[in-house]
Order: C-alpha cells, then sequence, then structure tokens
C-alpha cells in the first residue's frame, strides 16, 4: 500500500493506493496555518483505510507545525476516539 499526498499550497489529498486501485483518500483546504479535513472515503474493500489516511494526516501536521480542523464526520469521530492525536487538533 502507498500513501500519496499531493499540496498545492491552498487544497490537498492524501490518497492510499494498492497498485492500481484506490484504497482511499482523504481531501482538505488550507485556513492560514491550519488545515480543514474536508473529506475522506475509502474503500471497503479496504478496512482501515481511513485510519491509515488520517494517520498521514496527523504526521503531516506534525511535521509542518500545523493544526488541523476536523470538518469530515469520520476524522472529527477519530479525534474524539484517539486521545493521542489531539496534539495536532486546532483549538
Amino acid at each position: 500500500m502507498e500513501i500519496k499526498h499531493y499540496d498545492d499550497g491552498k487544497k490537498g489529498h492524501f490518497k492510499a493506493l494498492e497498485g492500481d486501485v484506490q484504497a482511499g483518500i482523504m481531501t482538505y483546504v488550507w485556513a492560514g496555518d491550519k488545515f480543514i479535513i474536508e473529506h475522506t472515503i475509502g474503500n471497503p474493500d479496504f478496512k482501515g483505510i481511513g485510519k491509515k489516511l488520517l494517520d498521514e494526516a496527523v504526521t503531516f501536521a506534525r511535521n509542518n507545525n500545523s493544526k488541523i480542523i476536523p470538518l469530515c464526520p469520520f476524522a472529527k469521530r477519530m479525534f474524539d476516539k484517539h486521545e493521542e492525536i489531539r496534539d495536532v487538533l486546532a483549538q
């Protein structure tokens, strides 16, 4: 499984690929030094892919001293459930 990251300075996404098959995608837009996770789509054949995409987003935020605003219901649920990633949660 490969997770590719694309960012043009205004918006971006994390895309998980298994060969030629898209396992999932998480999209975001920038809001100053924070980014808003807008949407997460997971291929049902790849259980747990949403969490893997979120882990990539959290790592990206940590490496870039950014914070995340989880507008996406899935991302919001994961931040509520996993205290260990809340260090990048925008207040």
